[in-house]
């Protein structure tokens, strides 16, 4: 058998981890290079193990939105990863943790697109243009790298982090939004607030953020399609989660997403 390339022996590194729930070492130390385009090959590769298996795409999600987290992981760049069909819970139904390693959740605006973003000339307009509805969401981020051990090259291999998302029951209508004043409060299942933020939390503008995206997936061949979901960005810090933990956001303008976890895993660390 010919021996892997490091792309490949990252990709199945990452498979193995997903496959038997036990986190994996970083895969940084197995790709030549931490240029994004050599972490993007890897996560293109898990994209099309799973869509050869039936997953199917519906949209993607946005992360390093923060200036903050940005600095603390040396790149000055958001990534993104790809949305699943079944990454999506339905609201009222509980996550399970099991199907987890180490969640996080956090609280975002979700963007839903009337039309495609496709083309070597996407701006601020056009993308303001595209956008068709929006509505409250939270991220549940997981890491398939034991303790959350991740550089830029980590994360973007291993599909930005992503877990599952939960969209709030309404999608209003865009209609030119500001959505730079959308304030979020976050609270647990006993009232406590555990995260606070605004739209200008991700990079300034979620359609910034969004802008971003669509040139960015222009470029790698992957543009943007009418219909998908965009998780834009995360508007406070992010929280550990564990089973039997509830979780509700309310962001202004948009209203309110909750959930729930069930399970026996351990949770965060």
């Amino acid at each position: 058998m010919p021996e892997l390339t490091g792309i490949e022996a990252a990709a199945e590194r990452l498979l193995d981890a997903a496959k038997t729930r036990v986190p994996c070492a970083p895969v940084r130390d197995l790709l030549p290079d931490a240029a994004a385009t050599t972490a993007y090959a890897v996560q293109s590769m898990l994209t099309r193990h799973r869509s050869d298996r039936g997953g199917r795409i519906v949209g993607r999600k946005i992360g390093l939105t923060s200036p903050a987290v940005q600095q603390q992981l040396g790149v000055d760049q958001p990534d993104f990863g790809v949305l699943f069909d079944d990454m999506a819970v339905p609201a009222g139904t509980a996550v399970d943790t099991a199907q987890l390693l180490q969640p996080r959740i956090e609280a975002e605006i979700a963007l839903v697109l009337g039309s495609d973003l496709d083309g070597p000339h996407i701006d601020l307009a056009s993308v303001r243009e595209a956008v068709a509805g929006m509505v409250p969401a939270l991220e549940i981020v997981d890491s398939r790298i034991a303790g959350w051990d991740i550089s830029f090259p980590d994360t973007v291999a291993d599909n930005a982090s992503s877990g599952m998302f939960v969209l709030g029951g309404t999608q209003l209508d865009f209609a030119g939004a500001d959505l730079r004043e959308v304030e979020m409060t976050m609270v647990d299942g006993q009232g406590r607030t555990v995260s606070s933020g605004s739209g200008a939390a991700c990079l300034g503008d979620p359609l910034n953020a969004l802008l971003w995206l669509a040139r960015t997936c222009y470029e790698l061949g992957m543009p943007l399609r009418s219909g998908e979901i965009v998780l834009s960005g995360a508007l406070g810090p992010m929280v550990p989660v564990s089973a039997g933990m509830s979780f509700s956001a309310t962001l202004s303008g948009l209203g309110t997403v909750t959930a729930e976890f069930s399970g026996n895993a351990g949770g965060a660390t």
